[in-house]
């Protein structure tokens, strides 16, 4: 049930992700594609991402949990996919708009404009892994299982001293407690 459960999933994100890409690169089949058409592009590839990544939370993928964000994976993953990707977009985008000038610039000042604008030409791959990347941030912490409270071993109770013994009245409870087994007091037994 799982794997026909997870596979129904993946399918309809499959969908979801071809039609958001469809949607937002069907304006960019024009002449002249100006910034509007650019970000629209690039907001529905990421969100193309995004659905593929969270079909696989939502099938099931780990743990069949309530989702949660993994600090670790936001941190160490998504903040620098995000730093060098969103870098990419701004200077590819057309036109001098949002930073695009700026980043042009300053990518040239630190030599890294040839890297960039080969980057560049990916823009659309660059949005969908930083959807993907950020649906990646996402785990499931598996289901609550509800644990019995498992009994607390008590202590037994502290045992009383042996009552005191009264001295022995008579030489003949003396060697009955011989007999019995008590050798503390066969010292003066002259049976022994």
């Amino acid at each position: 049930m799982y794997g026909l459960t997870r596979g129904a999933i993946t399918l309809v994100g499959v969908i979801v992700a071809g039609v958001l890409i469809w949607w937002g690169v069907d304006p960019l089949s024009g002449e002249s594609i100006g910034r509007g058409e650019f970000w629209w592009a690039v907001l529905m590839c990421a969100l193309a991402g995004l659905v593929m990544a969270l079909s696989q939370v939502l099938g099931g993928w780990t743990k069949w949990g309530w989702p949660r964000l993994s600090l670790n994976v936001f941190l160490f993953a998504f903040l620098p996919a995000l730093i060098a990707g969103g870098w990419v977009l701004l200077y590819a985008q057309p036109g001098d708009g949002l930073l695009g000038g700026d980043v042009r610039d300053w990518s040239n000042d630190l030599g890294i404009d040839g890297v960039v604008g080969d980057l560049a030409i990916a823009t659309l791959t660059i949005a969908f892994g930083l959807g993907l990347v950020f649906g990646l941030t996402f785990d499931t912490t598996g289901p609550r299982v509800r644990r019995r409270a498992e009994p607390v071993a008590e202590e037994p109770p502290a045992e009383a001293p042996p009552p005191a013994e009264a001295p022995p009245a008579d030489e003949d409870d003396r060697r009955v407690r011989i007999h019995e087994g008590d050798t503390a007091s066969r010292s003066g037994d002259p049976d022994g």
